[in-house]
């Protein structure tokens, strides 16, 4: 079997991994398990299916996949949209207050309040509410749902009507609806993106223990170097101060190693020649040489890193309960909307009163956190152990 671990874009929640899951394990012989909290995919697959196969599997469900290098140092590189949230949840918090001010508290109503809630209403739906609005399209034009189908349904929904009920005359207005679970769920992601992005810096921090570059004797002259040029057997000088480049052997020179960051040991550890070292350890006074015995994705610093983007990337037994609730719940609850509706107009209810119920329905049931809390809740978990020294090796 080969491991091909994937980096996802375009999923807004946990049903969009449960799909993109769904797909990858119709192909023969893999085994896939997709983490929305991280956008990765982990697949186990046969040699008959190639990594072109499986990117392909995963655009064919409306998404983007691109096959993750662990040679680099690129373990956590998200498409995090908090940049583009930010604005938009500003935005639509600013213009939701007076309409909820105007539409809840009615001695401030006055003649021709709801054309001005009207106005204030349609930029927090159509712009602010544009990232599920797109994503419950893309899925649509894939025969699929989404949650973010229950909020584009239920916010237009609500807003739809409610601006037919100001052109005519007749019937309640529901802006504040449409207006208040824009900006609610726009908070929700714009967290979500904020934790994801923190946890991604963790990882970072470690990864930056690394030597960026390094000085080799190469024909008895010394040449800097990029740590990615070194290769095994190459004799590196790492003069007081500098990090050790690489994992190696001292083959000259006696010095006391800083290898906390690596370790935990506090104390600086005296090496001379014929002593491992880590790379990513600290050279506190004397100078060494380090003849390299292990380079690239083989040191323990890049296998550190790769341990704790594979726990984030892995799924405890609660998430995967929660990952197939989700596949099912969207179009449960569609169904369950369209009976509400139907049973309110057949037993006699206004058409009104029978699309409020229903609308309710729609916009009641959408648990992003269903899906989210506990991929999260890794996700940040294994980003601050890693910070604080502690490696955490699976989600279970």
């Amino acid at each position: 079997m080969t491991t091909t671990d994937l980096q996802v874009t375009g999923m807004s929640c946990a049903s969009c991994a449960a799909k993109i899951e769904r797909g990858l394990n119709d192909l023969d012989g893999v085994r896939a398990t997709v983490n929305f909290a991280v956008e990765r995919a982990h697949v186990e697959h046969g040699g008959q299916v190639s990594e072109h196969d499986l990117i392909h599997a995963v655009e064919s469900t409306g998404y983007h996949a691109s096959v993750i290098d662990h040679s680099g140092e690129n373990h956590m590189n998200h498409d995090v949209p908090a940049d583009q949230l930010r604005p938009r949840l500003i935005g639509s918090a600013v213009l939701a207050l007076p309409v909820l001010a105007l539409s809840m508290v009615m001695p401030w109503q006055f003649p021709g309040w709801q054309w001005v809630v009207l106005a204030l209403t349609t930029p927090i739906v159509g712009w602010g509410g544009y990232p599920f609005h797109k994503a419950a399209l893309n899925s649509a034009r894939h025969g699929s749902s989404t949650m973010d189908t229950l909020v584009s349904i239920g916010t237009l929904a609500a807003f739809l009507w409610s601006v037919v009920a100001v052109v005519t005359g007749h019937g309640h207005v529901y802006f504040e609806v449409a207006a208040a679970v824009t900006v609610f769920l726009l908070g929700g992601r714009y967290a979500e993106a904020k934790a994801k992005r923190s946890a991604g810096a963790a990882l970072q921090a470690l990864l930056s223990l690394g030597a960026k570059d390094a000085i080799v004797v190469r024909d008895d002259a010394e040449v800097r170097i990029p740590v990615a040029d070194l290769r095994v057997g190459d004799v590196i000088v790492v003069r007081p101060g500098e990090r050790v480049a690489t994992d190696g052997v001292v083959v000259d020179g006696v010095s006391a190693l800083d290898t906390s960051a690596m370790t935990g040991e506090s104390v600086p550890v005296d090496v001379g020649p014929g002593a491992e070292v880590l790379g990513g350890a600290v050279n506190t006074y004397g100078r060494i040489l380090v003849r390299a015995n292990k380079v690239g994705a083989d040191t323990q610093l890049a296998r550190m890193a790769r341990m704790v983007s594979d726990a984030q990337s892995g799924k405890a037994s609660i998430q995967r309960l929660a990952d197939r609730v989700s596949a099912v719940f969207v179009p449960a609850v569609l169904i369950i909307a369209a009976v509400t509706l139907a049973a309110w107009l057949l037993s006699g209810h206004s058409a009104a009163a029978a699309f409020t119920a229903a609308v309710a329905v729609l916009i009641i049931a959408c648990p992003c956190a269903l899906g989210l809390a506990t991929p999260t809740a890794i996700l940040v978990g294994t980003g601050r152990g890693a910070q604080l020294g502690v490696l955490i090796k699976e989600p279970q």
